[in-house]
């Protein structure tokens, strides 16, 4: 039930399982809290999946998806990073790719995802950063207070960011605190490159992270819709085609 849905009331509780008192049906609910599944509130019990989780299919299922045209674009992306700089790699499957093809040089990368943290030491080179906080086990990405916190303190030469979708009305993501962290990455970052494969085009989620007027190349593996392209145009954008 909490995983279908947002709220669950004591009373729909009761109904479900009329051979359970009152009293236990509250220790489940002290239960499910105690290990990170819900939270208690009055009359019943919120759903942490509906807190947290950023309304994507499961990671593992994403990573066997659309592999070609990650491939391509962060073949694309790699073609971007500079030794020397300070990079940021969003979390998400796709860059996990950029992570395993990216050459074995001397550069600074910051990330959110504790995953591609891992697939970057297997590498000599490069100084890797994993910033702290909570993790999300959907898309396998650190959010929270403390990675705000962190991300304040650190510069971004370059900011790589992967959408959950991206639309006429901007780049969007399904999760409130994942969509607050980009924010406060690209507002850090001296460039922002967006990496879209084709399946995040004309796809709108609840939170804006921000408009094409942040953003300065977007990285695509197809031509990107016409409303998209001409928004892309219009705040100067390079678009780039792997």
């Amino acid at each position: 039930m909490l995983a279908e849905k947002p709220f669950i009331s004591l009373e729909e509780l009761t109904r479900a399982f009329p051979d359970l008192s009152s009293m236990t049906l509250r220790r489940d609910i002290e239960y499910f809290e105690k290990h990170g599944e819900a939270i208690k509130v009055r009359g019943g019990a919120r759903s942490m999946k509906f807190i947290t989780t950023s309304m994507e299919a499961a990671f593992s299922k994403r990573l066997m998806e659309n592999t070609a045209e990650k491939e391509r674009v962060a073949k694309c992306a790699a073609g971007m990073i500079e030794m020397g700089r300070s990079i940021f790699l969003d979390s998400g499957t796709t860059m996990l790719t950029l992570a395993r093809i990216l050459p074995d040089e001397r550069v600074t990368i910051v990330t959110t995802g504790p995953n591609i943290a891992l697939e970057l030491i297997k590498k000599q080179r490069p100084i890797v950063y994993v910033i702290g906080g909570m993790l999300n086990r959907d898309n396998i990405s650190v959010v929270g207070s403390q990675a705000m916190d962190y991300v304040e303190e650190i510069n971004v030469d370059c900011a790589f960011i992967v959408p959950s979708g991206v639309s006429a009305r901007g780049v969007t993501s399904g999760n409130y605190t994942e969509c607050e962290l980009k924010k406060k990455i690209i507002d850090k970052a001296r460039q922002v490159v967006l990496v879209v494969t084709k399946s995040k085009c004309d796809k709108m989620l609840p939170y804006t992270v921000c408009g094409f007027d942040a953003v300065d190349c977007v990285i695509t593996d197809s031509p990107l819709p016409d409303d998209i392209a001409g928004l892309c145009k219009e705040s100067g954008v390079k678009v780039v085609m792997a």
